[in-house]
């Protein structure tokens, strides 16, 4: 008996582990894109790549009007005051592997800039300098080169280090910038695209709902001639491929001067085969009998949907909005087709998103903050809506 128990749950131990393995690989791109948003945009461009957002600490030092980056050296505080300074690595061309490092400034080209001489130093003809090593001047060759920053210590503001920055250790401290989500709705007018995303949505979602509960009823319940054939054609025509639909489509809202217009991303969208053929299979498994005893006790056909059928398909409309408010929430093609590219007043966030995405192509933060405001709520919906797929799928139609 114990080593039954025993084994179910090393059992569930391993079922969860190998499930929340997998979940974080997936949940991780989206906690990374809300992170980085709400970074720096020099902080995104760190390496190796950083999860939290952090920004670096400065010092006040008495002879420098602005704080400075403040950076640890040593295990001392130091303050960056010079940065870029130009480092000239000389060697002996008697010895090469005598060197020294020196700024720029401090040495003196050997017959001028115009004429300068040279000397060759392990093969290679360098540039020769006069430079003072250990309080002698001498004539060494410039062999490389690189940039150093210059570093005064917070407690005595005498001692200065000269040392490579990219090498050297900034002090930082976790910090969020939320104020990236208002540049990025200063930038692209990116409310108001909220705003246009948010209309087309809700008018998808309505009409689509309403069109395929009535179609649904009708082919479910109904009876004429060709209900059947009827319904097989316009359940043929999810087969047609978008590309097709194109451009009559666009010559249709030509002709109605719906181009450049929010109506045209709404109205043409509103009739959906899929829904029609969801909520038909829905309502067949509602029993007859419910209905005719409502048709005996005098309910209308419009009574019968609202009253009976409508309260048993709560799972099928919640997957059929949710399917539709993802298409809706996420269409792109179609805007980018008959919205023009320089009226923003009528752009949704998938045009916004494609318009930024150029024009702050040095601020990842930016783009990352632009998707993030995309993305969160079809994710949001998507979960919460998730519990009504297995029941649309399991669910008899019945409510006891």
């Amino acid at each position: 008996m114990r080593s039954q128990k025993f084994n179910k749950i090393l059992q569930a131990v391993l079922v969860y582990g190998v499930l929340i393995f997998f979940a974080f690989f997936m949940v991780f791109p989206f906690v990374f894109m809300l992170t980085t948003s709400l970074k720096q945009p020099k902080d995104t461009f760190n390496y190796p790549p950083r999860l939290l957002p952090r920004d670096p600490l400065t010092a006040e030092i008495e002879t420098y009007d602005t704080p400075r980056p403040l950076y640890t050296i040593n295990g001392e505080p130091y303050a960056l005051v010079e940065e870029n300074i130009r480092i000239i690595i000389f060697a002996n061309p008697a010895d090469p592997s005598q060197t020294a490092e020196l700024p720029f400034r401090e040495a003196t080209p050997v017959g001028g800039f115009v004429e300068q001489e040279q000397v060759v130093i392990d093969g290679l003809e360098v540039p020769l300098y006069e430079i003072t090593v250990n309080g002698e001047v001498v004539q060494w060759g410039q062999v490389g080169q690189t940039a150093f920053g210059r570093f005064v210590s917070v407690a005595d503001p005498n001692k200065e280090v000269l040392q490579n920055t990219r090498l050297s250790q900034p002090v930082e401290e976790l910090s969020w910038h939320p104020e990236n989500y208002e540049a990025v709705v200063a930038l692209q007018n990116m409310d108001r695209s909220l705003t246009n995303t948010i209309l087309v949505t809700l008018g998808v979602v309505t009409g689509v709902l309403v069109t395929s509960v009535l179609g649904g009823y009708t082919f479910a319940r109904l009876q004429f001639p060709g209900r059947d054939n009827l319904f097989v054609m316009y359940l043929g025509t999810i087969m047609i491929p978008f590309v097709v639909l194109i451009t009559p489509m666009y010559q249709l809202m030509v002709y109605i001067g719906w181009v450049d217009k929010i109506a045209s991303l709404v109205f043409p969208w509103v009739f959906s085969a899929y829904g029609t053929f969801l909520m038909r299979q829905f309502f067949i498994t509602v029993p007859k009998e419910i209905e005719e005893a409502a048709l005996i006790d005098g309910a209308s056909r419009l009574q019968i949907l609202w009253r009976i059928f409508l309260p048993a398909s709560t799972p099928a409309l919640a997957t059929l909005t949710t399917f539709t408010f993802l298409y809706a929430w996420n269409s792109f093609f179609w805007p980018l087709i008959v919205i023009n590219t320089g009226n923003v007043e009528n752009h949704v966030l998938t045009l916004s998103l494609n318009v930024l995405r150029g024009r702050a192509a040095d601020s990842p933060n930016l783009i990352l903050a632009g998707a993030a405001i995309a993305i969160l709520p079809p994710m949001l919906i998507f979960i919460f809506g998730q519990r009504f797929f297995v029941e649309s799928a399991t669910g008899s139609g019945v409510k006891g």
